[in-house]
This record gives C-alpha cells, sequence and structure tokens, in this order.
C-alpha cells in the first residue's frame, strides 16, 4: 500500500533501497567524508589517556542528541552531575546523561556481537531507563511540532517490526558492496522509518551511527560529535528523513548525512587537537609552578573531571584522601582550578576545559 501519513506505513520496502544510492555526486562526497573521519581517528590517538576524550565528546554529543527531541540541558550540568553519587541532577539532565551511559554502554557491547536489533534495544532501555522491547502496541504517530498535524505513521506489529529490523541488520552487513558511510545514511533512515520502539527511537538511532563506525572500523571510539551538525539544521534532518518515504529522496538525505559526517569529523578534529594543547599547557604550568605534587596523570585527571572531586583522584590511585584535598586546593591556588562548594564537599572546576567544550563560547567567538 502507498504511503499515507495517517496509516501505519506496514508497505515500507526492505532494504536494499530500490535506487541508485552510489550516485557519482554521492561518491564524491564519500571520499570526503572517509578523510575527515581518517583524520579524526589518527588525531584521537594524540592524547594517550584515551578517558579524556571518552569523557568529554561524547557528553556533547548526548546534550545535542537530546536536544534535539526538546530535552535540554547544558554542557556545565553535565560535566558536574555525571560522576555525582547523590545523583541531584534535573530531570532533563539525567536523561542527557543516561544517553552518554547508552553510547558507553553500547561501545562495549561491541566486543561481543555487532550493530543488531538486540543492541538497539538495550541501548533504547538504557535512555529511556525503563525495561522496554520492541512495541506492540499500535497508535504510534509523528506529529509535525508547528501545527499538530500527523507527518508519518510507522508500520505496526511487533511480527512485521521484528522482521524489518532482520531486513536491516542483514543490510548493514551483508550489503559489503556498498561504502559503510553510504549504508550508515541508509540505515539511519531504515531505522527512525521502522520507529520500533514507543519513544526514544530518534536517540538510539543516533547511538547506533557512532557504534556502526566504530563496528565499521572507520573510528576507534565514539568521538563523532555529529548531533552536533544535526541540531544545527534540524529541519533540513527531518525534512531529508520524510522526503525519502513520501518521494524517494535517497540521494539528497545520503548528502545530508555524509556532509554532518565530514563537518563534524573536521570539528571533532580540532576541538581534540585544541585539548591536547591546553592539557600540554596545564601540565607544564604545574610541573613548573608545583613540582613537588606534579605528576602527568594529576594533569590528566583535571580534564578527564572538569567537575573534579577529591575522591576522582583517590580513586585513580593518585593520592590519598589528605593529600588528593591538597594538591587539588594547590592547583585552585595558582589559578587553574576554581574551587566552589557542593554540599558537603568541594568541587574544583577546570574553567578552561569547560569553556573549550561550551558551545555558547564558540558562538560568542563567531560572533567577533
Amino acid at each position: 500500500m502507498p504511503f499515507q501519513a495517517q496509516r501505519p506505513y506496514n508497505g515500507l520496502p526492505l532494504l536494499p533501497p530500490q535506487k541508485d544510492v552510489e550516485t557519482k555526486v554521492v561518491l564524491k562526497a564519500c571520499i570526503e567524508a572517509r578523510a575527515a573521519l581518517a583524520e579524526l581517528r589518527v588525531s584521537g590517538q594524540l592524547i594517550p589517556n584515551q578517558a579524556v576524550l571518552i569523557n568529554s565528546i561524547p557528553l556533547l554529543e548526548a546534550q545535542a542528541s537530546s536536544e534535539i527531541e526538546n530535552i535540554v540541558t547544558t554542557t556545565d550540568r553535565l560535566f558536574r552531575f555525571v560522576n555525582e553519587p547523590g545523583n541531584h541532577a534535573d530531570a532533563a539532565t539525567k536523561e542527557a546523561l543516561r544517553y552518554r551511559t547508552a553510547l558507553h554502554q553500547g561501545f562495549l557491547m561491541l566486543e561481543q556481537r555487532p550493530v543488531s536489533t538486540s543492541v538497539a534495544i538495550e541501548v533504547c532501555r538504557t535512555i529511556k531507563g525503563i525495561d522496554l522491547d520492541v512495541r506492540a502496541t499500535p497508535g504510534t504517530a509523528l506529529m509535525n511540532d508547528a501545527t499538530g498535524a500527523v507527518i508519518y505513521t510507522p508500520p505496526e506489529g511487533k511480527a512485521l517490526l521484528l522482521e524489518k529490523l532482520t531486513n536491516w541488520e542483514r543490510y548493514i552487513h551483508e550489503a559489503e558492496e556498498i561504502d559503510p558511510l553510504i549504508r550508515l545514511a541508509v540505515m539511519h533512515y531504515q531505522f527512525e522509518a521502522i520507529h520500533p520502539f514507543t519513544d526514544g527511537n530518534g536517540r538510539t538511532g543516533r547511538v547506533l551511527n557512532l557504534l556502526y563506525l566504530v563496528d565499521k572500523g572507520l573510528l576507534e571510539i565514539p568521538i563523532l560529535y555529529l548531533s552536533r551538525y544535526i541540531i544545527r539544521n534540524k529541519s533540513a534532518y527531518y525534512q531529508r528523513l520524510l522526503s525519502v518515504t513520501t518521494d524517494g529522496e535517497w540521494e539528497e538525505w545520503i548528502l545530508f548525512m555524509l556532509e554532518a559526517v565530514r563537518d563534524t569529523a573536521h570539528w571533532s578534529t580540532e576541538k581534540i587537537r585544541s585539548i591536547r594543547n591546553l592539557l600540554d599547557e596545564t601540565a607544564l604550568r604545574i610541573r613548573n609552578e608545583l613540582p613537588k605534587i606534579y605528576s602527568r596523570e594529576l594533569a590528566e585527571i583535571i580534564f578527564i573531571n572538569p567537575y573534579c572531586r577529591i575522591g576522582d583522584l583517590v580513586g585513580a590511585g593518585i593520592a590519598k584522601r589528605q593529600a588528593a584535598a591538597t594538591y587539588l586546593k594547590m592547583i585552585s591556588e595558582i589559578g587553574v582550578l576554581e574551587e566552589i562548594k557542593s554540599g558537603r564537599e568541594n568541587l574544583y572546576i577546570n574553567p578552561k576545559l569547560l569553556g573549550l567544550l561550551s558551545e555558547r563560547n564558540e558562538l560568542k567567538i563567531a560572533a567577533k
């Protein structure tokens, strides 16, 4: 049955797409995106302690991907509460942090299994914080935020959804004649069109994008801030997705995703270089001004945890509690950290790193 917005799209075509997805313009864009990803992959190796990157860029991805779904928090709040034992964060921050946890857990899952329906289920469960499965109930529909009109009703019936997900899995792993980046774009459209869960499909799909890049060896760790491009081009993102459904416009959708990869790979590469330079400068300053307490591990811990606690140093084996408190106090006294009171404990903030990671800081620079 042809597509009608208000009827379940049970006729969603199986993969592969019936149109040519490797047009000349797509292949040219694919080469550029792959080159940008290769540069990012190398730049990620320039910081020996990968925890510095794993604890920063995925949090930015979590913030932006959540904001696409109108779940809004700030970079500062995410870093402040990511390791906060009392879990006193607001609801939006908690939900964004669950996205980051889902990305991390999904990354660990890749050691045992590739991107699959089972991985998608686990990712969505973590994002939503509930025990869910592929939806079995009807009534899911996507609406235009401005008008309230139904723009898409995904397929329904658990057996049908599982059939389409099986086809989705087979395509992304077996269509090896198609470049993985082109398959990524096709994979993301098809997952969102199947819409297998009652909620969390967009965020789950965006986590799967990053996991797929790692799965296919295009990244070593999931440090591509892909949602940055999507949040800045949100209307085009949704319009391109819908145009595949209504008009079979695969080329425009694939080009959009390839540009998203290329653009954010360049951004992520520059951000990693800036983080590395700031880390080296900070380490040198601590070594010169506080030589008795200096270690590279001490410099790195305040980049792994921009909101650093005494317990972070203790947990990393850098110092026992009393010495750890002294170290952080001394580093704040030379102006590298800022000390603030948070309940019964002190937090030591790395303001230069937070400024570097803040999108607001970028916008201020761009406006000058």
